[in-house]
């Protein structure tokens, strides 16, 4: 079923196994739907190989995928055996994140990358008295990328063609139309694990020549067989790691609710884990600091707190990764600890008490009046990607600004969803749709610079308040 509220699409699904084909008929909600708004701005350059991993798994997701395209081509049969998916069709929807590092690692781009742009934002914050535990990620994306849908999945498949059902066999998360993952990523899995994640990208070209197509598996895959898959964060990493591709490179988080108890003292080992990702190396378990949970304290910048943006966590991601050179170049901006989004996230999640506050911090960007939204080097110094919810386009397009991320960009944090604990447990969130209107103006297509782009489907206001998504 499917509906629209708040300026977001909400789908619930349900699928039996082995009929996972039949489960991707309803995936971009109808041929006259949203999906026929929706392309992915990228272009294919390259695929991959798929090589052996949970093959079980990876079957039927791409049994799902099959299923999705033959229903909107108004033909559907189960295939028994072998079965091929047109490379150019719904497969690009899922390759975005993949195709843009493929691109880099080809030479294959014929637009340069835009130079430090963010991904995304989330913060993991442990309530006083450990009262909850709120959970929250913001996408940023083009703005051509708005047409979003909160997706329920009840996919009760199995490990294996006889074993037990999988762990993640219910899953609500932030998604696109035409897709069978999020992208952004935010999924609540039946497990009781909530993953996210924040692209960190790979600035080291000379990281790419390990990426090959033999004994790899795309991102978007792996995404999804450790969601369904994984009981705990070890577990999800583990499962993610192998046969990693190098593409799509991220640093992911597992928070673990099973290992989280409301109102009691401590925190149980395993309740966070953090993934980094890039070309060869993925900083992952065994390794003791990947859990940051210890001593009864989330790790990072505050005893209470972890948050994620961009650059990387780990010293030997952030060194391999190019980060260093950037810095030299660049200065603070291209830092883990020093950045202005990691500076707001330390100043102003003190105070963050309840999950009102936790949105009007997600939802951050005093940019004209905020002194740690200053930029060094750019005229006018104060700058709306220097927040925790980006608005580039309000930056002047006469501007001068020292590299790309800086400038006057259609861009910026273009939701936001937080959990806790208990909403959790039903798959529920609170989201908003489209750029931060808190402290600074709507965005309106017709009056915005980018009143030419193609925008087919949106709303020309984007001005929604957030929204409570629950499935009663």
């Amino acid at each position: 079923c499917c509906c629209c509220y708040g300026g977001w699409g909400l789908l619930a699904g349900w699928g039996w196994s082995p009929a996972a084909m039949a489960s991707g008929g309803f995936r971009g909600v109808g041929r006259g739907g949203l999906l026929r708004f929706h392309f992915p701005p990228t272009s294919a350059s390259a695929l991959t190989a798929v090589s052996l991993f949970p093959n079980w798994q990876v079957r039927l997701a791409l049994l799902q995928l099959k299923g999705l395209e033959d229903s909107y081509n108004g033909q559907v049969a189960f295939p028994r055996g072998r079965f091929s998916i047109a490379p150019f069709g719904f497969l690009l929807f899922q390759l975005g994140g993949d195709l843009e590092d493929l691109e880099a690692a080809l030479n294959k781009t014929q637009s340069q990358q835009v130079l430090g742009s963010g991904s995304c934002s989330a913060l993991i914050k442990l309530l006083p008295g450990n009262q909850d535990l709120l959970i929250s990620h913001v996408t940023w994306n083009a703005y051509q990328s708005m047409l979003r849908i909160v997706k329920k999945y009840t996919l009760p498949f199995r490990t294996s063609a006889r074993d037990s059902m999988i762990a993640g066999r219910v899953q609500t998360f932030s998604s696109y139309p035409g897709t069978i993952f999020s992208g952004d990523d935010f999924y609540i899995l039946s497990s009781g694990l909530v993953t996210l994640e924040t692209t960190i990208g790979n600035s080291n070209a000379a990281r790419w020549k390990y990426i090959q197509p033999e004994g790899s598996v795309l991102e978007w895959l792996r995404n999804i067989v450790a969601n369904r898959l994984a009981r705990r964060g070890l577990e999800w990493a583990n499962t993610f790691q192998r046969f990693s591709s190098g593409t799509y490179n991220n640093q992911w988080m597992i928070v673990d609710y099973n290992a989280f108890v409301p109102g009691k003292a401590g925190l149980t080992e395993g309740v966070l884990t953090v993934l980094e990702q890039i070309p060869v190396l993925v900083g992952a378990p065994p390794t003791l600091d990947l859990t940051c949970a210890h001593k009864g304290t989330l790790c990072m910048i505050s005893p209470y707190t972890y948050f994620s943006s961009p650059p990387r966590y780990f010293q030997n991601i952030f060194n391999a990764s190019g980060s260093l050179e950037l810095v030299k170049k660049y200065g603070d901006w291209f830092t883990y600890d020093k950045s202005p989004r990691a500076q707001i996230f330390r100043r102003n999640q003190t105070l963050v008490r309840n999950m009102d506050t936790m949105i009007r911090l997600m939802r951050y960007n005093n940019f004209l009046k905020d002194p740690l939204s200053h930029c060094q080097g750019c005229d006018p110094s104060q700058n709306g990607e220097n927040a925790i919810s980006a608005r580039s386009d309000l930056n002047p397009a006469n501007g001068t600004y020292p590299f790309g991320a800086l400038r006057q960009r259609s861009h910026g944090g273009t939701d936001m969803k937080v959990t806790n604990s208990q909403m959790a447990r039903d798959y529920g969130l609170i989201a908003a749709s489209g750029p931060t209107w808190d402290e600074v103006p709507p965005f309106q297509w017709s009056t915005s610079p980018y009143s030419n782009l193609l925008h087919m489907g949106h709303p020309d206001l984007w001005k929604f308040p957030p929204i409570r998504v629950s499935w009663d």
